[in-house]
């Protein structure tokens, strides 16, 4: 198999596989598990930095104010869709939380032409316009919005705009978005400290191991991701992203046995329906010049 299609397609699979690990901090506050997963996941890129002895990025940094604002933006949506995931993980919204992520290439599109001022295509409109009727359809017969697909989507959507044209790859990234998130997660710890609410290390040695592995999780799929995106074209890429949200999807149905009938099939019908309206269409465009926003780099 080609290494490029290999390294992406691991990556989304286990960004797929998310639920199994924060199913198992179920007991830990999502704002918990969200200050954990910033302070770890530091150290771990910090550590992978050091090996690699790459730090003069941070002189680019420290020279450009624009930098520092576009990451301080880039890490605030960043912390809004991770704290977002996993309390709909952790309260039984994961099949809501995989329609974030099936939409969001759709919102991708539309960033590009709102803010990128990318021409979309007949197609492209179509498949947007099903998708729009999708979440209006759920938001009718649901009796209330679809907001945690929707929150998702766009934070996600926006983090990945600012990170297409972003100045730092991926790691260095990462580094510098969990540096500026850092000051505020400690702050959370030591408050929580100083009013007997820190519950780390946990009662549990493994919801412990689990906190601190948080960190290599949330950055290998990434690593892997950054690997196989520069070596396949953005319309392979394109489809490969359909693994994450598909393996949550069934998570959530068939092992956690979330409420998936009547209403939302058709729902999802017609955001599946653009979906690949969408994936046929770049599919036939034979991998022209991509699009910027046609898969924004996850995290």
């Amino acid at each position: 198999m080609n290494p490029g299609i290999l390294s992406a397609a691991l990556a989304y699979t286990i960004w797929g596989l998310f639920p199994l690990y924060f199913k198992q901090l179920a007991s830990v506050a999502p704002t918990d598990v969200l200050v954990h997963r910033i302070i770890w996941s530091l150290v771990f890129v910090v550590i992978v930095l050091s090996m690699r002895r790459h730090w003069s990025w941070l002189r680019d940094v420290a020279r450009s104010p624009r930098i520092l604002g576009a990451f301080t933006l880039s890490a605030l949506l960043l912390s809004g869709n991770w704290l977002t995931y996993i309390w709909s993980v952790n309260n039984g919204h994961i099949v809501d939380a995989s329609l974030g992520y099936f939409i969001t290439p759709l919102v991708n599109v539309l960033l590009g032409y709102t803010v990128l001022h990318e021409r979309l295509r007949p197609a492209q409109w179509v498949a947007v316009g099903l998708a729009a009727a999708g979440v209006l359809w759920l938001a009718i017969q649901g009796g209330q919005f679809p907001w945690i697909a929707i929150v998702l989507a766009c934070t996600f959507g926006g983090y990945g705009l600012l990170r297409k044209i972003a100045a730092l790859g991926a790691l260095e990234g990462l580094a510098l978005e969990t540096m500026i998130l850092a000051p505020p997660a400690l702050a959370v710890l030591a408050w929580a400290a100083a009013h007997g609410g820190n519950h780390f290390p946990a009662e549990s040695g493994l919801v412990t191991a689990l906190l601190v592995g948080i960190g290599p999780v949330t950055a290998v799929p990434l690593l892997l991701f950054a690997a196989g995106a520069r070596r396949i074209r953005m319309t392979t890429l394109g489809l490969l992203q359909y693994i994450g949200p598909t393996i949550q999807f069934v998570l959530g149905v068939w092992l956690y046995n979330e409420a998936f009938s009547g209403s939302r099939v058709v729902g999802f019908m017609l955001i599946w329906a653009a979906l690949a309206i969408y994936s046929i269409e770049s599919l036939l465009q034979g991998g022209g010049a991509p699009s910027r926003t046609a898969v924004l780099e996850p995290e």
